[in-house]
C-alpha cells in the first residue's frame, strides 16, 4: 500500500558513536525522502563525530575514528540536513526513543533551529512491537519475506524501514488492536496523523519520554521518585530539583523544556 501523504515524509537512520542520547554523536545519517507526488530522494552524510566511537558501536556499523577523521562534523552540514528535512514528517525504526532525540541534540549543539513539534513522528518499530514484537531484520523477513542485505548500513536500513511501513499498512488495514490501557480500536493506518498517534506510547513533552503530557495538558515527570507528579508541582515544592536536572545527564532538549517551564512559572532561572 502506498503512503497517503499530505507533505513529504523522511525515513532516516543513524549510525552513532554509542547509545547515550545526551553524549553520543552521529557518525552517519541517511535520509530516504518520499514526496506526496511519489518521487523519492536519498541523501547520506558520513561525519566526523568529534567524539570517540565506542568499540560496541564500531563492531556494529564498522566505522572507526580513523575512518571518519577527514569527514565534516555535523555542525558543518547541519543546515544542509535541516534544509533537506524542510516540511518533512519523520519516520524510522526506534526513532522516537533514539534517532529523533539524538538528531535534535546534534542540531541544538550546532545552534541550528529544528522544530519537531509541528512534525508527525512515525516509529515503525513501535507499530511492529505492538503487532509482532521483533527486530528490524526480522521485521523485513516477516513483512517482505526476504532477507535484509547490508543490515546496519544506514542507507539500507532507512530504505528497509520505508518498505516495512508500506507492508504494515497492507497487513493491518482491517486489524483491531488492544492498546496498553486495554482499549480496543481499529487504527486508520494510512494517515500520517493516525500513524503519529499510533507510534507513541505517551504524549511526550520531551523527546525521550522522561517528561510526558497528562490528560490536563500538564508536563509530568515520568521517571524516578517523582514519577506521576507535574513538573510545576515539583519545582514549586523542591526548587533544587531543577538544578539537579540541569547538572545531570539529561539531553539538552529536556533541559531546554524544564527551563521553559520554570520561566513560565515566573521563577528565577537560577
Amino acid at each position: 500500500m502506498e503512503l497517503a501523504l499530505k507533505r513529504p515524509i523522511a525515513f532516516f537512520d543513524l549510525e552513532t558513536t554509542g547509545l547515550n542520547v545526551a553524549k553520543d554523536r552521529i557518525v552517519e545519517i541517511s535520509i530516504y525522502k518520499i514526496n506526496p507526488n511519489g518521487t523519492e530522494e536519498v541523501k547520506t552524510w558520513l561525519l566526523n563525530p568529534d567524539y570517540p566511537i565506542s568499540e560496541e558501536a564500531s563492531s556494529i556499523h564498522g566505522y572507526t575514528n580513523e575512518d571518519v577523521a577527514n569527514y565534516p562534523t555535523f555542525k558543518r552540514v547541519a543546515k544542509d540536513i535541516r534544509d533537506f528535512l524542510e516540511n518533512c514528517d519523520l519516520a524510522g525504526f526506534n526513532s522516537i526513543k533514539f534517532d529523533i532525540p539524538l538528531l535534535v541534540e546534534e542540531f541544538l549543539r550546532a545552534e541550528v533551529d529544528f522544530d519537531v513539534r509541528t512534525r508527525k513522528l512515525i516509529d515503525v518499530q513501535n507499530i511492529f512491537m505492538k503487532m509482532e514484537q521483533r527486530t528490524l531484520k526480522a521485521a523485513y523477513r516477516f513483512y517482505l519475506d526476504k532477507d535484509l542485505k547490508d543490515a546496519h548500513s544506514a542507507a539500507a536500513d532507512a530504505k528497509a524501514t520505508y518498505e516495512i511501513l508500506k507492508a504494515q499498512l497492507d497487513r493491518y488495514k482491517d486489524t483491531e488492536y488492544t492498546d496498553f490501557k486495554g482499549n480496543t480500536s481499529k487504527p486508520v493506518v494510512n494517515d500520517m496523523e493516525e500513524l503519529h498517534k499510533f507510534s507513541s506510547h505517551h504524549r511526550n513533552a520531551d523527546l525521550m519520554g522522561q517528561i510526558i503530557i497528562n490528560d490536563e495538558g500538564m508536563e509530568v515527570i515520568n521517571f524516578g521518585k517523582h514519577k506521576g507528579k507535574t513538573v510545576e508541582e515539583i519545582f514549586a515544592k523542591e526548587p533544587s530539583y531543577y538544578n539537579w536536572m540541569m547538572n545531570a545527564d539529561f539531553p539538552l532538549y529536556t533541559k531546554k523544556l524544564i527551563t521553559t517551564i520554570k520561566l513560565r512559572m515566573g521563577l528565577n532561572k537560577k
